[in-house]
Formats: structure tokens, sequence, C-alpha cells
């Protein structure tokens, strides 16, 4: 058993892995890592299934020492990670020898980065995932969802591989102002015909007002013009407008059901590119049919193969 030791994080280092699946008729929500296919190749680099718990680290702030010679994998942002005072660029597994120090410092180039240890980290499963959501007071390292602490350890128990690094035709782009692929559905028809145009004709914004529930998007106002909705659940990255017509993107931590119309939802991939923008940064909407974005992530899966 190998170990990490925590000497500095924010509220925003969770230990995330794939999610919850089967308990949403509970109200209990999926979680897991927003940035899903970071995740899965920075588990890819070190053998392990593309669902073992990672760190997910937002933004910064997180400073581990070694207790024990490790290898360990990083993949997503460049969050200006340093190993004992020297640059470390993500897409690749490297050595971290016992006492040296790997510290997270702040967003270079996207917003989230994702650190895979051999075999996943330890950490109590709960209803089947140790997937972090505050909110709901669920997993994490003590299994109440409590994001990673100053002077707690993280563990593993993986056996060290070779070192890797992620092919740079496969690593996504995160300077390029992203075009988000979003499947229509079932009210897109109720909004008005002006409404649709700007949907996907529009560069939107990302708002301040965004978390692990949701992202705001902030450009022309969407006119609804449907009945009034009943409640129904809601899937992984659907695109809810409000009465102010501005649309929110519905992320891991979101609640199980809602009321609001909604324009259709992302797909994978597109979600994963979001989880990287930060608040002011823009993007746009493109329409695609389900069966073209099913298709596209078979093909995206077969690559870990």
């Amino acid at each position: 058993m190998s170990r990490l030791s925590i000497e500095a994080s924010t509220a925003l280092c969770l230990l995330q892995d794939a999610g919850r699946f089967g308990v949403r008729h509970l109200g209990v929500t999926q979680g897991g890592a927003a940035d899903w296919l970071s995740m899965s190749w920075a588990n890819s680099l070190l053998g392990n299934p593309l669902e073992a718990a990672v760190i997910e680290v937002t933004l910064g702030g997180l400073t581990l020492q070694a207790q024990d010679d490790c290898c360990l994998a990083l993949a997503g942002a460049d969050l200006g990670a340093l190993l004992d005072g020297q640059p470390l660029a993500p897409w690749r597994s490297f050595t971290l020898r016992k006492g040296q120090r790997l510290q997270f410092t702040q967003p270079l180039l996207g917003a989230r980065a994702y650190l895979a240890a051999p075999g996943g980290f330890t950490a109590p499963q709960v209803l089947g995932s140790c997937a972090t959501v505050v909110r709901e007071e669920l997993g994490g390292l003590d299994g109440f969802g409590q994001p990673l602490a100053k002077g707690a350890e993280l563990s593993y128990a993986g056996p060290a591989t070779t070192l890797r690094e992620v092919p740079g035709e496969q690593r996504p782009d995160f300077r390029r102002a992203p075009v988000l692929d979003l499947v229509l559905g079932a009210q897109h028809g109720e909004f008005s015909g002006q409404s649709l145009f700007d949907a996907f004709n529009s560069t939107w914004t990302l708002d301040t007002r965004a978390d692990r529930m949701g992202m705001r998007l902030l450009g022309p106002a969407l006119q609804y013009q449907g009945r009034p909705m009943i409640s129904e659940g809601i899937p992984l990255g659907a695109v809810q407008v409000p009465p102010d017509g501005q649309p929110i993107v519905l992320l891991n931590d979101r609640q199980t059901i809602g009321g609001y119309p909604r324009l259709g939802a992302l797909t994978p991939l597109a979600l994963a590119r979001l989880a990287q923008c930060l608040p002011g940064q823009t993007v746009r909407l493109a329409p695609v049919v389900q069966e073209t974005a099913h298709r596209q992530h078979r093909e995206l899966l077969q690559r870990f193969r």
C-alpha cells in the first residue's frame, strides 16, 4: 500500500470516479468526474480500469507529498503542476519519489486536472461509487462527501507501470473555442423559430455562476412557447431554459428532476470539453442527431482498447 499526504487543498479538490448509477429514482444524483475523457486517459496511462478513482483538481491549490516511491499519471488541464519546483506537463505518467512534492498552482490551460494512481485511489464505496458529491454528503475519502483536506492521506495498492504519454493527436485542444454538439430534446419544437436560430448561430459566454451542478450560458434570450411542464427526470448534459431565456447546462451534481423546458442535451464528448472551460470563455452549440452522437462516442471509446 503506497501513500500520499495532503499538505494543501481547496474545496474544489475532490475524489471522483465514473459516478453513481441506478439510484436516481431515490433522488441521488450521479456525481463523478466532470471531464470523464481526461479521467479515462489518466487511468489508461497506468493500465487502470477507466472508471478507477482519481483526484479531480479544479483551478489548482493542491499540494501532495509522497510517503513512498510511486508512479502517477496526470491528464486534463494544465494547472501549473510542479514536481519539487520543476514544471510537470499533463498527459503523461511520471515517477514521484518518497519525500517529493507535487503542487498544482493555477490554471494555465483548462480548468480541471485528473491525477491517477496505480489501481485507483482507495476509498469506501457508497451506493456503488466513491464519487464525491458535497451537497448530498456522499463519497470521498470518508464516505460522507467531504473535499480532500489538509492532513489527510491518500492510498492505493496497484503496481508501478511503464512511463507513457498520450499521443499528441489524441489530446483535446483546450486553446480553441469549443463547438458543443447537442442532441435536440422533446421540447425543442416548442421554442420560437427565432430562438432555435439564435441557439445555434450565436456565441454563448459562460457565466460566473457555474459549479458541478451546472453552467449558465449568457446570450440571446430563448423563448419557450409551450405549455407549463410537469417536472421530469434530467439527463446528464441537459440544456434547460428557465424563464429568463438563458440556458443552463446541467452537469454531474445536478438535481434529479426539473420542470424547465429543455433544448436538448450535450453529447458526452461535448460535456468533457465544457468541463475544461472557465467563466468568460465563449462556446457555440451545434445540433447533432442521436445516431451520430452514439457512433462518435463508440469510436472514441475504441481508442482506449
